[in-house]
């Protein structure tokens, strides 16, 4: 029997301050994970949404482009009390979904 390589899975926690993200290969057969890499991507708070957004996509691609993952999860938001919080927090959400949609892996 020939052993398939292991699925390669980003999973990513979007924030619009700290992004984080985690990297595990999966085998195919079986149920072993291995850790390959995680991290945070952090935005100058400074910078205005749209340059902080482009700084969460922008790492994001290039972790992918170093891990090339095979599948992409991206957390879910909860609502939070603060509706302005919500709002900003779904924006750097959409800007990982996009980064993951543009490296051709399943989201």
């Amino acid at each position: 029997m020939v052993n398939a390589p292991p699925r390669i899975i980003l999973g990513i926690d979007p924030g619009l301050r700290v992004t984080g993200f985690g990297v595990i290969a999966a085998s195919v057969t079986g149920s072993r994970l291995a850790y390959v890499a995680s991290g945070c991507i952090r935005t100058d708070e400074a910078g205005t949404l749209p340059e902080r957004l482009l700084t969460i996509a922008r790492d994001l691609q290039a972790v992918m482009a170093e891990h090339t993952p095979d599948d992409i999860v991206v957390e879910k938001v909860f609502v939070n009390v603060n509706p302005q919080s919500t709002l900003l927090l779904g924006q750097a959400r959409g800007a990982a979904i996009t980064a993951a949609a543009l490296s051709g892996a399943t989201v």
